[in-house]
């Protein structure tokens, strides 16, 4: 069970955002990744907990960030309801996409998941709900995924494959590349792997 913490930031300016202290595991039926995120100072601004299934359909979604919550799953399309502040008002969305997306790093390896591309594979076209902080508002976007490489490195606990991903976004052109090893971001804009305590998890 990898267990860790992220450290994230503004891809743009590099403004520190806050850290994401995660453990995740593959079960029976699928994945799971918990996340407790803090702001710079240390304290709890949210969380993240994500189920998919062996197929990398999220199955569970719940976000809490500034008291706002999403509860989510892919049915039809993905379906989501979004609760305010205050818990008196809640309104429901779908959209014909295939998952979800967030800050948190799990959303790329969510991706990557279902779409199980390989280096000979043609790129993939993906669309999302991004729930975007601090108020978890919903937006539909569609990415191009490309596997361009898997390496192997050896390390002091064994030989670690890592993976090296182009995503595309169709709307802005915008490319950037994401590096997975298992069920871990080793980097990716906004976001590096501070810590982790265990080795990731070999998907079979």
């Amino acid at each position: 069970m990898p267990r860790g913490r992220y450290s994230l930031h503004d891809p743009h300016d590099h403004t520190p955002l806050g850290e994401e202290h995660f453990h995740c595991a593959p079960g029976p039926s699928g994945w799971r990744y918990v996340s407790q995120l803090t702001s710079p100072s240390g304290d709890f601004t949210g969380s993240v907990d994500l189920a998919v299934d062996e197929l990398g359909r999220p199955i569970r979604l719940e976000l809490h960030a500034s008291d706002w919550q999403v509860r989510g799953a892919a049915i039809d399309g993905v379906t989501w309801v979004r609760t305010d502040p205050t818990g008196e008002h809640a309104t429901e969305g779908n959209v014909r996409a295939h998952a979800f997306s967030g800050a948190s790093p799990v959303f790329l390896i969510a991706t990557a998941r279902l779409l199980r591309l390989t280096p000979d594979s043609p790129s993939k076209r993906v669309r999302l709900v991004r729930f975007t902080d601090p108020v978890l508002a919903p937006r539909t976007l569609d990415q191009s995924w490309s596997l361009l490489k898997s390496e192997t490195h050896a390390t002091d606990n064994g030989p670690l494959a890592v993976d090296e991903y182009q995503v595309s976004d169709l709307d802005t052109g915008e490319q950037h590349a994401v590096h997975l090893a298992g069920d871990v971001v080793l980097a990716a804009p906004g976001i590096e792997l501070e810590d982790l305590e265990s080795p990731p998890s070999v998907f079979p």
